[in-house]
C-alpha cells in the first residue's frame, strides 16, 4: 500500500541533476518539491506516495553515495511533522572531540585511550569493556583536569542552530552519552536541553579513582533512555529523530523515526536510515520539517 514519504537529497556542494531526477522518479502524486541552498550547503526533497521504500531507500542511498551526496526516505509522521524530540549522541556528534580522550590526554594516557576508542567506536569492542578499560587508565588524575577538558571543548559547527530549530518548533532535546555527566551537564547549561544521561566517574579524595558510578551508558541503555524520553516528551518513537556516530548508537538510531548517522563510523553510516557526511550538524535539519 503506498505511504506519503519525504525522499531528501543534501550535500555541502552541489547535488548532480541525475540524482534529483533519479529521486522524483521513485514517487508518485509528488508535492511539496524544494530546493535550496543553505549556508552548509544544498537541499532538493520531494514529498509523495511510495509504493516499495525499501527498495527505494536502497537505491537512492546507493547512488547518492557513489557522487558524495546524502539522502534518505523520511517516514511519517516525520515526513510531514516537526519532530517531538531530538535525541542525540554528545562526543564526536554535538562536540567535535571524544571527552574521555581528553581526559586521558591530560593524564598522560591518551595514545592508549584514543586506540581503544576508536576500536569501540568501530563496533570491535563491547562498549562497556572498553569503557572500564579506559577510565581504569584514569587512576589518580586530579578532578579538576575535567573542568581543564571542559573548557577546551567545541561544539559541532551548527549544533546550537539545530537545537534552537527544534525547541522552536515545540520539540523536545535530549543527550544520550557514553561521555561523562561531569563534564557533560555543566558545557550545555543554558541551552534549553530537556533531558541529558551519561556515565559518572567515581572520585575519592579528589581524584578519579578509575571506576565509574552506576550504570554503565551503552548501546542498549542509550535506546532505553530515549525511549524514555520520548515518552516524556509526549511522542511515540515515530516522532523521534535520533543522531549518532558509532556502533552504541545503533540502538538508538535503529529505534527513532528517523536515525542520522554524523560525519559516522561505517557501522553506523551503513545501518541508519541517513546520513550526513561532512561537518555540519544543522544539516540534519534538511531531513526535519522545520
Amino acid at each position: 500500500m503506498p505511504q506519503t514519504v519525504r525522499l531528501v537529497l543534501t550535500a555541502a556542494s552541489r547535488i548532480p541533476e541525475a540524482l534529483v531526477l533519479l529521486m522524483t522518479e521513485q514517487v508518485t502524486d509528488a508535492r511539496e518539491q524544494r530546493a535550496e541552498a543553505t549556508e552548509w550547503g544544498h537541499v532538493v526533497s520531494v514529498l509523495g506516495e511510495l509504493e516499495d521504500r525499501v527498495r527505494a531507500r536502497s537505491l537512492l542511498r546507493g547512488a547518492a553515495n557513489r557522487v558524495g551526496v546524502d539522502a534518505a526516505v523520511v517516514e511519517q509522521p516525520l515526513a510531514t511533522r516537526a519532530p517531538g524530540l531530538l535525541m542525540m549522541d554528545v562526543d564526536s556528534t554535538l562536540i567535535t572531540s571524544e571527552v574521555i580522550d581528553e581526559v586521558a590526554a591530560r593524564a598522560g594516557t591518551g595514545e592508549q585511550v584514543a586506540a581503544i576508542t576508536e576500536r569501540a567506536m568501530r563496533g570491535e569492542l563491547d562498549f562497556a569493556d572498553s569503557l572500564r578499560a579506559r577510565v581504569a587508565t584514569l587512576a589518580g588524575t586530579p578532578v579538576g583536569v575535567l573542568d581543564e577538558v571542559r573548557e577546551s571543548l567545541e561544539f559541532s559547527p551548527g549544533a546550537l542552530d539545530l537545537i534552537a530549530a527544534v525547541k522552536a518548533a515545540g520539540g523536545q532535546v535530549g543527550l544520550v552519552s557514553g561521555g561523562f555527566t561531569e563534564v557533560v551537564e555543566p558545557l550545555v547549561a543554558g541551552l534549553g536541553i530537556d533531558h541529558v544521561t551519561a556515565n559518572h566517574f567515581e572520585v575519592r579524595d579528589g581524584l578519579l579513582t578509575g571506576l565509574t558510578r552506576g550504570e554503565v551508558v551503552d548501546r542498549a541503555a542509550k535506546r532505553r533512555h530515549m525511549l524514555r524520553c520520548a515518552e516524556l516528551a509526549g511522542c511515540t518513537p515515530e516522532g523521534v529523530v535520533a543522531v549518532g556516530d558509532g556502533a552504541n548508537d545503533l540502538d538508538m538510531l535503529g529505534a527513532a523515526g528517523l536515525g542520522v548517522a554524523y560525519c559516522a563510523k561505517p557501522v553506523a553510516a551503513t545501518q541508519a536510515d541517513a546520513t550526513i557526511s561532512f561537518p555540519r550538524l544543522d544539516a540534519v535539519r534538511a531531513y526535519l520539517c522545520l
